[in-house]
């Protein structure tokens, strides 16, 4: 017999009142533990894998986004529960990347855009520094092919980094 089937499925496992004390007093105030466990379902509810997870794995990963501050909404994009075998490993999305770094202080500037046909000049021969001229025209630009990725960074000290990845 499956090891899983022995498992309660994670929609009843949560509504328990191990797991309902557990939440409690974690997160210690109950509006925020009705809120978390509303969540955390939702997110489960959408993603037929991550029903199949250990209910445990998935509680552990979601408190740890709660912990970060962060949504499990997959629409959000901030972290996901991402189904291994058969328990659910947190996964730090890049909108929540973003808040974290955000929220540090640390930072002047911080985003990222497509990069399309012909915006990728290449490398600069002495700084290795990718170079980009995005076209200026909104509607030229939208009908120009997806080629890749652009993010950068500045800190409040002045240090800069921008990435490249082809599409």
């Amino acid at each position: 017999m499956n090891q899983l089937q022995n498992k309660p499925k994670f929609s009843l496992a949560i509504q328990s009142e191990g797991y309902k004390k557990l939440i409690n007093n974690t997160l210690g105030d109950p509006k925020r533990a009705a809120k978390f466990i509303a969540a955390i379902s939702s997110a489960v509810a959408t993603n037929s894998s991550l029903q199949q997870c250990d209910a445990g794995s998935i509680l552990s990963g979601a408190l740890l986004g709660e912990a970060l501050n962060l949504s499990p909404s997959p629409q959000l994009g901030q972290y996901y529960l991402v189904p291994f075998k058969d328990k659910a490993q947190f996964q730090l999305g890049y909108k929540g990347y973003i808040q974290l770094a955000i929220r540090s202080g640390q930072y002047k500037d911080i985003d990222v855009i497509e990069v399309r046909e012909g915006e990728y000049l290449g490398r600069d021969k002495i700084t290795g520094k990718h170079q980009f001229e995005f076209i200026e025209d909104e509607v030229e630009r939208e009908n120009k092919p997806i080629i890749g990725y652009m993010a950068y960074f500045e800190y409040l000290n002045g240090f800069y980094k921008n990435l490249y990845w082809s599409k």
